[in-house]
């Protein structure tokens, strides 16, 4: 069973970050599945610490794109929208070069609050960081 409210194109949120530290970044989401929002970005010059190493915060605002790009999708953007409360990370890996993946999932769905948890993994699987976004839903109407 599909968790979207509106079933998220990813052509649409890609155009959407144009401009922005996502696209400087060089995150791309790139796929939509019934339960989950995926996105990678690249491990490189951008994203990189001084010691060669994934930036957490890199991490961390990849994590905060695909899971407010998820929360959107899960409700009707004509009466409300979405912002973030809380997000906290856990960096359990490093990550030197190639390309992370980040997958959002729900943990939590609720009328007036949304908590998605979101896995960061390098090219061979490997979790590099999990984050839990607390996302609250806001009525346009209030």
């Amino acid at each position: 069973m599909s968790i979207w409210f509106d079933r998220p194109d990813v052509e649409v949120l890609n155009r959407l970050h144009q401009n922005t530290a996502v696209e400087r970044l060089g995150i791309v989401i790139t796929e939509v599945g019934d339960d989950f929002l995926r996105g990678t970005m690249p491990v490189d010059a951008r994203t990189v610490q001084p010691f060669g190493l994934l930036h957490g915060g890199a991490s961390v605002l990849l994590a905060e794109t695909l899971g407010s790009a998820a929360a959107m999708s899960c409700v009707d953007s004509s009466m409300f929208y979405c912002v973030g409360l809380d997000i906290n990370a856990n960096h359990v890996r490093g990550a030197k070069s190639g390309t992370v993946t980040g997958t959002a999932r729900p943990f939590h769905v609720g009328r007036a609050s949304h908590v998605w948890e979101i896995h960061v993994t390098d090219e061979a699987e490997r979790l590099v960081c999990v984050a839990r976004f607390t996302m609250l839903v806001v009525d346009k109407t209030a």
